[in-house]
């Protein structure tokens, strides 16, 4: 999807209203056509098409929303609204113009159309028969500057990467694949990207990865991902953390199939969330020195499947008594995470499709939060969460989840019992820490069984746009 400032007049055009009052700004419409367009309005149509000779021009009434952030997500759906009606007649191009009190109405109807637009078609035999139409989304010049288009366009093609690598399948996306495609999108947007192979991993003694790796016949893989700008407003590096497990079965805790293990190709979500990010950040040249680490494996109850009971020391020398073999990602996270140390960083997030309990808890309405970092950081992230509709709710991290991962045999167990499974991970991943850090599970947010509005069905990309939105605000 290609987005631009519009230069030349175009065929079809978008008008965006908040009130009927601004109907007399829209341009080249006859007054029979202003009259159907107010009739329209008055009868509370949000959405109305005018079919002129050779073109389209279609009016898009956004009334404000009892917030800011609800007001926002309502152009992105009405975006979302223009896509559908553009690839119904077969339209490849429109351009919007924003007549709203909203300033940034247009990019956002843009982003939702945009979003919408997103389709994987790799494996379907009628690709070319199912393709979107629409393909170029213009914005009038007075709507938009050109920065901002840039910086829309370039968040787009990251969340599209992302969407790609969260659907693609273990049967081809393994944790080599998914290091070579990380490598790729190092060389597209000028990051460094280097990746441990088994041997290495072994030789770093990462407890954790290793152990959920040893059921699987595929090796696992560490990438780390690096940019560095000429003048960056950091002093020490901002680290991110995927969780880059390929496809989760449970291992010998076997995930039962219906609803639950059919969409665990998904389980690598968070690695596709910082690698995709690193991809916007390194074209968008941010200032900010930015280190991202992808531990990968898939999960599997092979013969030397790691079991329950097992107690294994971790890459941080800490041992660990396995009670649950699905609670995988919370082992090579931690490994991941005390890497992270070495570099002393200023702050440390981690993307995890965690537990079910933050997924019970939120559905796919929210992202669960949590995390040892400062008030003005988290409120940042609060701030870029709801101006991104990708909401934040922050759960605890009391000393009493940290009670209930106490282990018998070992220095902490990775399952907590039945209750408060969001939190008694949050505080596994604690005890691997020792510097401000957030994590956030986006187990309810990061695949969606059918399309909603902007939202594609399969792999969302949901946290790349809060994430973006905050290291581009970052320090101000």
């Amino acid at each position: 999807m290609e987005i631009k400032i519009q230069q030349k007049a175009t065929a079809s055009r978008a008008w965006i209203l908040d009130s009927a009052d601004k109907l007399n700004e829209v341009q080249g419409l006859s007054a029979e056509e202003s009259k159907y367009a107010a009739d329209s309005l008055a009868a509370e149509q949000t959405f109305v098409t005018i079919n002129k000779y050779g073109g389209y021009q279609f009016i898009l009434m956004v009334k404000p929303k009892k917030t800011a952030a609800q007001t926002g997500d309502a152009f992105r759906k009405a975006g979302a609204d223009l896509q559908s009606v553009c690839n119904k007649y077969k339209m490849a191009e429109v351009a919007i113009a924003n007549l709203s009190a909203t300033a940034n109405a247009a990019l956002l109807v843009a982003e939702g159309a945009a979003l919408a637009s997103y389709q994987f078609l790799k494996y379907r035999t009628e690709a070319k028969k199912l393709t979107n139409s629409l393909l170029r989304i213009f914005i009038a010049k007075d709507s938009a500057t050109l920065k901002e288009v840039t910086q829309l366009q370039v968040t787009i093609d990251a969340i599209y990467k992302a969407r790609t690598l969260v659907n693609e399948p273990v049967n081809f996306l393994s944790a080599e694949q998914l290091s070579k495609e990380i490598g790729e999108l190092g060389r597209e947007a000028g990051f460094k990207v280097t990746v441990l192979n088994k041997a290495r991993i072994v030789k770093e003694k990462m407890g954790g990865l290793l152990s959920v790796n040893m059921g699987s016949k595929q090796p696992p893989t560490f990438t780390i991902m690096e940019y560095v700008p000429k003048k960056a407003l950091n002093k020490k590096p901002i680290v991110l953390v995927g969780k880059g497990v390929v496809y989760d079965t449970g291992g010998l805790s076997l995930k039962p199939t219906p609803n639950s293990m059919d969409r665990m190709k998904s389980d690598m979500s968070g690695a596709a969330v910082v690698s995709c990010s690193m991809y916007a950040i390194a074209r968008m040249q941010l200032p900010l020195h930015v280190i991202a680490l992808v531990p990968a494996t898939d999960n599997r109850p092979g013969e030397e499947a790691y079991t329950p009971g097992d107690v294994i020391r971790m890459y941080s020398g800490a041992t660990v008594e396995v009670l649950n073999t699905d609670a995988e990602g919370r082992m090579i996270l931690a490994d991941a995470l005390h890497w992270a140390k070495r570099y002393k960083p200023e702050l440390v997030i981690d993307f995890a499709t965690l537990t079910g309990a933050a997924s019970a808890a939120v559905g796919e309405h929210g992202i669960v939060c949590m995390g040892t970092a400062g008030d003005d950081v988290k409120q940042a992230l609060r701030t870029s969460g709801d101006r991104q509709y990708e909401r934040l709710v922050e759960f605890p991290l009391w000393d009493e989840y940290g009670d209930q991962i106490r282990s018998d045999v070992a220095d902490i167990k990775n399952i907590g019992g039945p209750t408060g499974g969001a939190m008694t991970a949050g505080k596994f991943l604690q005890h691997f820490t020792d510097y401000p850090w957030m994590h956030f599970d986006i187990a309810g947010v990061s695949f969606a069984t059918a399309k909603k509005g902007y939202v594609a069905s399969g792999g969302t990309g949901c946290g790349i746009r809060m994430l973006l939105d905050f290291l581009m605000h970052y320090g101000k």
